[in-house]
């Protein structure tokens, strides 16, 4: 089965895991689901629904939501929240695949990961290198969702926490 760029949607969930698990990033492109019991999954959830909640909330774009969004001095702010800052290289070129796909409609943006748990922020910045880095990502991404079969699982640190964790290791 091979799916053309046209027939796949990148969003920011397959940038997310492609730093954590390419295996992930096949099962979720083709409609498999974790186990949304999952602790893990729960407490993103609700600190999704709660933190900043004077904030305005999921901003819907062509493709992808982002968490907040706000407008200071005619530049769009696109805010992420996350959980915590172990996962930030994933959260930050999450919210550079925002950015890009903002920037391909014309608007100029910037972002901003908040890691409430942490009272932390993080300000983040499309350039040239982060662009480079994101379009080879894109089309990594491409291949794997290609691939007739998953990835081989890979034990790495994130795995025992993981809601697909049965379908690796089960």
């Amino acid at each position: 089965m091979c799916m053309y760029e046209a027939d796949v949607r990148i969003n920011g969930t397959l940038i997310w895991y492609y730093f954590i698990c390419k295996r992930e990033v096949w099962l979720i492109s083709h409609g498999i689901t974790a186990d949304q019991e999952d602790e893990n999954i729960e407490i993103g959830r609700f600190i999704h629904e709660n933190a900043y909640s004077r904030e305005k909330k999921e901003i819907d774009f062509d493709n992808f939501k982002v968490d907040v969004a706000d407008s200071i001095d005619g530049k769009i702010i696109v805010q992420e929240v996350k959980k915590s800052s172990k996962f930030k290289k994933s959260a930050r070129m999450q919210l550079l695949f925002y950015i890009y796909e903002i920037k391909k409609s014309g608007i100029d943006a910037r972002g901003i990961l908040l890691f409430p748990e942490e009272r932390k922020r993080e300000e983040v910045v499309l350039d040239e290198a982060s662009q480079k880095e994101l379009d080879s990502v894109i089309k990594d991404i491409f291949k794997i969702v290609n691939l007739e079969k998953p990835p081989i699982p890979e034990k790495c640190k994130y795995c025992r926490n993981c809601a697909y964790s049965e379908l690796c290791w089960a």
